[in-house]
C-alpha cells in the first residue's frame, strides 16, 4: 500500500512538473509567433547604413510592421551597443553588427562582451576587402609589391581610416607576413585614405570592395589581391591573398544582426529565417551586391554564434601577431 501511494506521489510529483514546463513555455512560444507586435528597429554602429535599409525594406513587408533603420557612429560602436543591451530582449531592437565590433573585442577595447551580450540572429552577407594600389606603384601583383617593399624599405607607405581599424590591420598584417617595412600612414576617413592612394600619396590601401570596384573601373587604383577567403563576386578577376602566397592572411568582412543576450530561442530563430529568406530573394540580392555586400552561406542562428566566436579568435591571432601596440594610437 505504502509503495503504491510512494508511486502516486512520484506521478503526480511529474505531472506537475510537466505541467509547470508546459506553462513556462507557453509564454514563450506565443511571443514568437505573435513576434513581430510592434515596429523593429535596427541599430547601426560606424558601418555605413545602407544594408540594413535594404533588408528592412523586406521585412517590414513579410512582418506587417515598421523596421526602422537608426544610425548611431558614436563611440565607435559603443553607443549602438549601448541602445542594443539596454532594451527588452523580445527581438524588436537588433544590432546590426560588422568586425568593428569584434575587432575591438580582439584589441581588448570594448566596454561589452559581445559573444556574451548578444544573441546572434543572423549573417546578411559577405563584405570582401580589396588590396589596392596607387597608379603611380610600379606592380601589378602581391608578388611585385613585395619585390618593392623589400627593395625601398620604409619607403612604401600603407594608408587606412584611422588606428585600430581593419585597413591599419591590414598593413601590420602584410609587413608581418610579407617580411617588409611599409609605413602605416593613418586618414581619418575611407574616403580620405581612398584619395590618398588616388593620388599617388600613399602607395597601398585595402578598401572595401565596393569602393574598390569603383575606382579600379575608373583607372584611379589598381587592384590586386581581396582579403576573403574565396574570390571576390564584385570582383573575380582579383586573386585572394591566400593565392598570391600568403594563406594566412584572411580578413573576411561580413554583416549580421545580434538581439540582446536573453532573447527567446522562438524569437531568434524567427528573425534568422526571415533574413534568410530575404538575402535569398533575388531583389534583395542584386541591390546588397550592388553596394558591396555578397550572398552568405545558409546559417542558422546557432551557426551564426559559432561564426562570431570564431571571428573573435582570428582577429585576436592577427592581433596577437603583429603586436597590440602597433595598433594603438602613437
Amino acid at each position: 500500500m505504502n509503495g503504491r501511494r510512494r508511486r502516486q506521489g512520484w506521478l503526480d510529483a511529474a505531472t506537475i512538473a510537466l505541467s509547470a514546463l508546459i506553462a513556462a513555455s507557453t509564454p514563450t512560444l506565443a511571443r514568437a509567433q505573435d513576434f513581430p507586435n510592434r515596429p523593429v528597429k535596427i541599430v547601426v554602429g560606424p558601418s555605413p547604413d545602407v544594408f540594413s535599409r535594404i533588408v528592412a525594406e523586406h521585412l517590414q513587408e513579410v512582418w506587417k510592421q515598421p523596421v526602422v533603420v537608426e544610425s548611431k557612429p558614436g563611440g565607435g560602436g559603443k553607443l549602438a551597443v549601448a541602445t542594443v543591451t539596454g532594451a527588452r530582449p523580445d527581438g524588436h531592437t537588433l544590432l546590426f553588427a560588422t568586425p568593428t565590433f569584434t575587432l575591438a573585442t580582439a584589441m581588448r577595447l570594448a566596454t561589452y562582451d559581445f559573444a556574451k551580450d548578444f544573441s546572434p540572429a543572423a549573417l546578411m552577407g559577405v563584405i570582401a576587402y580589396t588590396l589596392v594600389v596607387s597608379p603611380g606603384t610600379p606592380a601589378n601583383s602581391v608578388a611585385e609589391l613585395v619585390a618593392l617593399a623589400k627593395q625601398q624599405p620604409g619607403k612604401i607607405n600603407c594608408g587606412s581610416a584611422g588606428y585600430g581599424t581593419v585597413p591599419h590591420l591590414a598593413c601590420e598584417t602584410f609587413n608581418k607576413v610579407a617580411g617588409v617595412q611599409v609605413v602605416h600612414i593613418p586618414y581619418n576617413s575611407v574616403n580620405a585614405a581612398m584619395l590618398g592612394v588616388m593620388g599617388n600619396q600613399v602607395q597601398m590601401f585595402v578598401a572595401v570592395s565596393t569602393v574598390a570596384k569603383q575606382q579600379i573601373a575608373a583607372g584611379t587604383v589598381r587592384g590586386l589581391a581581396v582579403t576573403t577567403a574565396q574570390r571576390s563576386v564584385l570582383l573575380p578577376q582579383l586573386p585572394t591573398l591566400a593565392e598570391s602566397g600568403f594563406p594566412t592572411f584572411v580578413m573576411p568582412g561580413w554583416g549580421g544582426l545580434m538581439a540582446p543576450a536573453g532573447t527567446p530561442k522562438a524569437i531568434v530563430d524567427k528573425i534568422n529565417a526571415a533574413v534568410q529568406d530575404a538575402v535569398k530573394d533575388p531583389k534583395v540580392a542584386e541591390k546588397l551586391l550592388a553596394v558591396g555586400m555578397e550572398p552568405p552561406p545558409a546559417m542558422p542562428a546557432a551557426a551564426f554564434a559559432d561564426f562570431i566566436k570564431e571571428d573573435i579568435a582570428r582577429w585576436t591571432g592577427m592581433v596577437d601577431a603583429v603586436s597590440l601596440e602597433k595598433l594603438k594610437e602613437q
